[in-house]
């Protein structure tokens, strides 16, 4: 992913800023990293290259947590979590 493009994303569930560290970085591309938003509390990986900002009922955590787990990620306290809403809860429309 170019750095270039960082200026024209934003979170794809509130449109709010990202906010984003860096694990693998060549030259202009970041390779690994992830994206947090601060108000949704969302993350979306970098991964060769490509941020995952699927949609959360597209996406697949237990694709997701051994990438997290390498980087030394914790899914569970203060860090950002994979869905804002549990199973139980319905989306409003």
């Amino acid at each position: 992913m170019k750095i270039s493009l960082l200026q024209k994303l934003a979170c794809p569930f509130d449109k709010k800023d990202l906010d984003l560290k860096i694990f693998k970085q060549e030259e202009d591309n970041i390779i690994e990293g992830i994206f947090t938003c601060a108000h949704c509390n969302r993350y979306y990986p970098i991964v060769y290259g490509i941020p995952i900002m699927s949609p959360d009922e597209y996406r697949e955590k237990t694709l997701e947590l051994p990438v997290l787990h390498r980087w030394g990620l914790q899914l569970d306290g203060d860090t950002p979590t994979f869905r804002l809403l549990s199973a139980h809860q319905e989306v409003e429309k």
